[in-house]
């Protein structure tokens, strides 16, 4: 997968990590993330879709009128693009885009699950959380046994209730050892909810014994208090093992290793979308050969 659009921020010492809150990185060209909406990055490194047509980019000046017209209100491009023979459109980010939203509609909007008008242009996230809202509504399982429907309404009632972290952002918390397991959050519940596969990159390579050992089966979060409880520790080999773990962390502050790369080419499936994170931030991803 590639970068999410953002270059890579080194992180030189301890106190540079913070949670992996989703800090969804601005961008100062409304298009410039367009494709990257469409595929983050093939595991593979297929291509991107090629947009439909030339159609002349109106940049500041549409932004300026729509922000006139939705006063008040975040309001996002569309772009239409070719994606397997139909025109489909793309919700692309703004300046200040809510990654989450906006990696989530795209999926489902290119598994044609939500349709939006043909050739509109722009959209407002207050639209896109109705649209969403809708569909969750809309997918509850009709053939199911009671257990099942008291499950899935209590899921969806969870859903519902952080549903609006994802126009700010999402607490999700790797776990180093697979490129589907985050430790489990009530926001984890939406992609369950939705079907939509979360997939990362950042793991320990199995054949490095030291690391390893470091970094156990901590999530980002324990490891970082691990590497502050060992760096306080007499015992010399816990200073030792925490010196291992805080390297780790700092070797690998792209949050894609290369295990992690290869993992991820094995296990997303052939055609299949789902959102990646990576670098605090949520790219819709699709696998393409």
């Amino acid at each position: 997968p590639s970068p999410p659009g953002e270059e890579s921020r080194s992180l030189d010492s301890l106190e540079s990590f913070s949670n992996l809150h989703s800090c969804c990185p601005s961008s100062s060209e409304l298009n410039s993330d367009a494709d990257e909406a469409v595929v983050a990055g093939a595991a593979s490194g297929g291509p991107a879709p090629e947009p439909e047509g030339d159609r002349p980019v109106v940049g500041s000046q549409l932004l300026s009128a729509s922000k006139e017209r939705f006063p008040g209100q975040s309001v996002y491009h569309i772009k239409w693009v070719r994606w397997k023979e139909e025109n489909t459109p793309v919700i692309t980010q703004n300046e200040n885009g809510p990654c989450p939203l906006l990696a989530i509609m795209n999926v489902l909007l290119l598994a044609w699950k939500i349709k939006l008008p043909p050739m509109m242009e722009i959209i407002t996230a207050e639209q896109l959380m109705e649209y969403l809202g809708d569909y969750i509504l809309d997918a509850k399982p009709r053939e199911i046994s009671e257990i099942q429907r008291l499950n899935y309404e209590q899921n969806m009632s969870d859903a519902m209730a952080i549903l609006h972290k994802l126009q700010t952002g999402l607490d999700v918390n790797v776990k180093f050892t697979g490129v589907r397991v985050f430790e489990y959050t009530p926001e984890c519940i939406v992609f369950d909810l939705l079907d939509i596969p979360l997939y990362h990159g950042w793991l320990v390579d199995p054949q490095v014994a030291d690391i390893v050992k470091a970094v156990g089966n901590c999530s980002y979060n324990q490891l970082v208090e691990k590497i502050i409880s060992c760096k306080q520790s007499d015992n010399s080999e816990l200073v030792s093992e925490g010196f291992v773990a805080e390297q780790f962390l700092n070797n690998t502050a792209t949050q894609l290793t290369y295990h992690g790369l290869c993992e991820l080419t094995s296990a997303v499936q052939e055609g299949e979308l789902c959102v990646f994170f990576r670098n605090n931030h949520f790219s819709t991803m699709t696998k393409y050969k």
